[in-house]
This record gives structure tokens, sequence and C-alpha cells, in this order.
């Protein structure tokens, strides 16, 4: 019938990404962790085309590729998951986009969330524990009531020194919003952080905001006063 769309076969649409395949991006990627060389704007915009469409988002995720991982992750419903499929697709996620993307985009907005959090944050692989402490960064900003802060800044000042980087960077960007949110824990986040010294070094570009939990805390307390 004219005008009627039909929706694209998980080979077409592997096909689309292949053709969108940017060596220079991909090379910049691989520098991250990364697989993929598509330009993110582009496949937004494939994935604004395709709409919601869960059991395709299901199809896309079972090629292991990359590229339609992502796609996967902005096509699905996330209610539509059972929390213990969220547990394995975490664990087989691969790259640290999609692993990102899954906490951010499907996790985030699950009725599984909190109990997903509670399991990740003490799982004894440092990716999957990243992805706990990424959930209760979520919580520190928006809904902090229940969480025992001082205990989170207790975790974090014996631990993040020698945590492996996805996990330490995770704890670290905790141990910012705790300061920058709750006035009367700021000095000993400031201090956990001078004493530490997580990602003082790390590489800023001109006009963002540094890592180091001290000058992050910092500047954005002095944007909120402002």
């Amino acid at each position: 019938m004219a005008g009627t769309q039909t929706t694209p076969t998980v080979d077409e649409l592997l096909a689309e990404l292949a053709e969108l395949e940017d060596p220079r991006i991909r090379e910049v990627n691989q520098r991250h962790g990364d697989d993929h060389g598509v330009n993110l704007t582009q496949l937004r915009a494939v994935a604004k085309r395709l709409k919601t469409q869960p059991e395709l988002a299901r199809a896309l995720w079972a090629t292991s590729d990359t590229a339609a991982r992502l796609l996967a992750l902005l096509v699905c419903r996330p209610k539509t998951y059972q929390r213990d499929e969220l547990d394995t697709m975490l664990r087989e996620a691969g790259t640290p986009k999609v692993h990102d993307w899954l906490v951010n985009y499907v996790v985030k907005k699950h009725p599984a969330a909190e109990d997903l959090r509670l399991a990740w944050l003490v799982d004894p692989d440092p990716v999957i524990a990243s992805a706990g402490w990424a959930l209760t960064t979520e919580r520190v900003v928006k809904k902090p009531d229940g969480l025992d802060l001082p205990r989170l800044l207790d975790v974090i000042e014996s631990e993040m020194k020698d945590a492996p980087d996805r996990l330490q960077w995770a704890m670290n960007e905790c141990l910012a919003q705790i300061g920058i949110h709750n006035p009367d824990l700021r000095p000993r986040a400031l201090a956990i952080g001078e004493r530490l010294e997580v990602l003082k070094d790390y590489p800023t570009s001109p006009g963002c905001t540094s890592p180091y939990a001290p000058t992050w805390i910092t500047e954005m307390v002095r944007r909120q006063s402002d």
C-alpha cells in the first residue's frame, strides 16, 4: 500500500550501519576501548526513523555488533526487559559506550534499577561494580533519601585510589556529586579528593571542568552561587 513504511530487517540495518562506518571515527573510538566507527549523530538519526521497536532491539542486540547494540539501546523499551536480562546484558556489553548507554538509557528507567544498583555495587567484577556506582551517583543527585552518604565516602576513601580505571572513574564521580550536593559533607569530600589525588593530572580541554574532584566540586558550587 502506498505510504506504508516497512521495518528494515536486521541484516539491512547492519548493512546501513556498515555504510556509515568512518575509519577516522573508529580510530578515535578505539583509543577509548570502543570498536565502532559510526558517527553517533547519524546513529541517532537512524533510531529516530525506526522509533521504539522492542523486538527489533532484542534482535539487534543479539548480533553482538557494537553499533547495532547502540542502536538497539536507542529503539528499545526499557520496561520490556526482565531484571536478570539486564544483568546479563551488562555482563556482555563489551565496550565502554555500550555499557554507559545501557546503564543510562535503559537501567536507570527500569523498575529494578535499585535492586540492580545494590547487586552491582558489590560485584567482584570492577566493570560491573562501576555500573553500581553510576546508579548510586544518580541517586546521590536525584533521590538521596535513604543513602548512607558518610558510608559511601568511607568506601571511596579506602578503595578508590587503587581501583581499576572504569571503577575508579565511577567512584570519583560519586565523590564529586556528594561534595557538590551536600554542603555538610563537602569539606570531607574535598579532603578525600585532595589526599588521594585521583585524576589530578587528567588532561582537560579548554572550557571543560577537570574531573579532579576538588576542582570539580569547587567549580560547580561556584556556578550554583552565581
